[in-house]
């Protein structure tokens, strides 16, 4: 199935979904109908998502719920306080001991809070294992869902994504869902977002086509498990994991229908907007989905991509000036360099630059792009890159500052800019 926030029904078995009724006296095939809400039911009819599932069990029939510990994951931010400086880490190792897609996560850095359902978490994963009788959702947030390498195999309750590096997957608030890895091991990135759920940007004088287009958007058809045996359901509440018994595969949904549902984008059919005449356009052209609040224009979370593409403005510095932004950015790199950075930032690496915090391109990519010749279009191949982009600073946990992926020289880059001020007449 395709397309962005439509209404999607779907199902394994002929005549699993009732006509006309949302839940019928009795399903078909001795099913459950069970809704699963990801806004507030009075939320206006076009922001409003909800699914209902037609399942072999209820959701509700699994074990008590007891609190684990999980060294990676940062349980909040309030007690964290953001820094101005500078930061850059270099891609997380893939572990020796066997490590699953939940066991891999690190909290990088994130701001705000589930029980405000505001702001979001950054997460590093790196796995070799596949989830096997293990199930995980989180009630904090939607997972965004970045692979830097490895395949990933998700399979949800409403079905399967499979999603391979320079594509993204978004499983929704609550979504019950397990990972495998066709290629045995795996690396990413995460951001769970907290607040509003995430949406195509308006765009306004662009027009009616380019960016991201909502056709392509794939959201998976029904399929499901009846298996039974000793599993694990794993949830993230209130920034904690929780663990219980299960005795029942949770991926039993045999049909649905709504508009509440995972769904993947392949970021390689974005259609770039670019500047033609002079100067760097602002990164929100670069807009992929975001989360809007409240005050109009001012979101939650921008996801922002940086793709292949021509810079072709003439007399003008082609990559990214110097900046220093109202807004906090998080940067990951997928694919090849990154052309505002001579070196240092590698695919599976991360940067952080806090709100007014001063950044740009480094010393060499200065002088490379003031020398050269404008005249001529130059199309940046190899890369993508991106950054979650945020409205509040975000802090970096314990665990990001004390990793020895931390690049403790991160800021020299910039230490070789030379003076070049010169007060008499041109």
């Amino acid at each position: 199935m395709s397309g962005f926030g439509n209404e999607f029904a779907t199902e394994a078995l002929h005549g699993a979904l009732p006509a006309h009724r949302n839940s019928p006296q009795r399903v078909a095939y001795g099913l459950y109908a069970e809704q699963i809400s990801g806004t507030a039911f009075t939320a206006q009819r076009s922001h409003n998502r909800r699914s209902w599932l037609y399942r072999i069990r209820p959701a509700a029939m699994h074990g008590s719920f007891a609190r684990i510990e999980h060294a990676g994951v940062a349980a909040g931010f309030d007690g964290l306080a953001p820094s101005p400086n500078q930061m850059r880490w270099s891609p997380l190792p893939v572990p020796d001991a066997p490590t699953d897609f939940i066991d891999g996560w690190v909290t990088m850095a994130g701001n705000g809070s589930p029980a405000a359902m505001a702001g979001c978490a950054i997460h590093l994963y790196a796995a070799n294992r596949s989830m096997k009788g293990r199930y995980f959702y989180s009630a904090d947030g939607e997972l965004l869902v970045v692979p830097q390498q490895g395949r990933l195999r998700i399979a949800t309750e409403l079905g399967l994504l499979e999603v391979e590096p320079q594509e993204i997957a978004v499983i929704p608030r609550g979504l019950r869902f397990q990972v495998e890895l066709p290629d045995g091991q795996a690396r990413g990135y995460i951001c769970e977002n907290f607040g509003a759920l995430l949406r195509l940007p308006d765009l306004g004088p662009i027009g009616s086509n380019g960016l991201a287009n909502p056709r392509d958007f794939l959201s998976p058809v029904a399929r499901y498990e009846d298996v039974e045996g000793d599993f694990e359901l794993v949830a993230k509440f209130g920034g904690h994991l929780w663990t219980a018994k299960i005795g029942h595969s949770p991926l039993d949904v045999v049909a649905w229908h709504g508009n509440y549902a995972p769904y993947k984008y392949d970021l390689r059919h974005f259609n770039t907007i670019g500047s033609i005449s002079y100067d760097h356009p602002d990164p929100s052209i670069f807009l992929v989905l975001h989360a809007p609040t409240s005050v109009p224009g001012v979101d939650d979370l921008d996801f922002v991509i940086f793709p292949p593409r021509w810079l072709a403005g003439e007399d003008t510095f082609r990559p990214p000036w110097f900046h220093r932004n109202v807004a906090s950015e998080f940067m990951g790199l997928i694919h090849g360099a990154y052309d505002a950075k001579a070196e240092g930032f590698v695919p599976g690496g991360a940067s952080l630059h806090n709100c007014m915090s001063g950044h740009g391109p480094d010393a060499a990519t200065f002088d490379k792009a003031s020398s050269a010749d404008t005249s001529k279009p130059h199309k940046v191949t190899d890369t993508m890159a991106f950054m979650f982009e945020t409205r509040t600073p975000l802090a970096a946990t314990e665990c990001a500052l004390a990793s020895p992926q931390l690049q403790a020289n991160y800021q020299d880059c910039w230490a070789g800019i030379a003076k070049h001020f010169d007060p008499k007449p041109q």
